[in-house]
């Protein structure tokens, strides 16, 4: 019985450790096809918000992401991550004028070095806006780097 119990803790603790992040919140820079600031913060072992202020096309976007993180390659510090989440815009170009709402969706990768307190991610971000432009943008990847704390 003992066996039985002592081998049930170490397989938790072990699920527990590998999903687990090694930060609870950064903040940082973002810059691809938009560039701007970023702001993640994890409210379980791997789930995420994520918000991002960016300017794009004339304009800015403000987006909210709700994102679930797993270990990546078996690798310690090198997380995978989905999610999906809405924005709002607002735009003057020649084929984008005014204000936008629609959902995006996420899909990333990302390291945090052990040695210093950064977190850097590559992520493609594609949205569709549903009022206003309605039109697919498939144009949402980007590099963050973040200060995590």
């Amino acid at each position: 019985m003992r066996k039985l119990i002592l081998t049930v803790v170490l397989a938790v603790s072990i699920v527990v450790l590998a999903s687990a992040q090694d930060y609870k919140t950064g903040i940082g820079l973002r810059a691809g096809f938009s560039n701007g600031i970023t702001l993640k913060h994890f409210v379980s072992d791997s789930r995420a918000f994520e918000g991002i202020l960016a300017s794009h096309w004339s304009g800015f976007d403000i987006t909210g992401l709700y994102e679930i993180h797993n270990q990546a390659f078996d690798v310690q510090h090198l997380n995978w991550y989905y999610g999906f989440g809405a924005h709002i815009g607002n735009y003057s170009t020649s084929s984008v004028s005014g204000t936008v709402l629609g959902i995006d969706g996420v899909l990333g990768i990302e390291y945090n070095f052990s040695e210093a307190p950064i977190n850097i991610g590559l992520d493609w971000k594609p949205a569709i806006n549903i009022i206003g432009n309605s039109a697919f943008w498939p144009d949402g990847g980007a590099l963050s780097v973040r200060y995590v704390f």
